[in-house]
């Protein structure tokens, strides 16, 4: 049985529903990614997956979703 994991990430220029469609979207196709919560008035997304889940690949989902992990 694999454990869980659960990071958030800080992202800039979310301001809408349709700023967290895209990037929930985006970030839930990175393979092993099993869910995807977007606070847009608190500018986070947490991504749950089964286990470690590339950060690289969720910035780069981020980015092509139009939007910027804060470092």
């Amino acid at each position: 049985m694999s454990v869980g994991t659960s990071t958030v990430y800080e992202v800039e220029g979310m301001t809408c529903a349709h700023c967290a469609e895209s990037v929930g979207r985006e970030v839930g196709a990175v393979p092993g990614v099993t869910g995807v919560d977007v606070d847009v008035a608190a500018g986070r997304v947490t991504v749950a997956g089964d286990g470690p889940v590339d950060a690289a690949l969720v910035r780069a989902a981020v980015d092509e979703a139009g939007y910027t992990v804060k470092s």
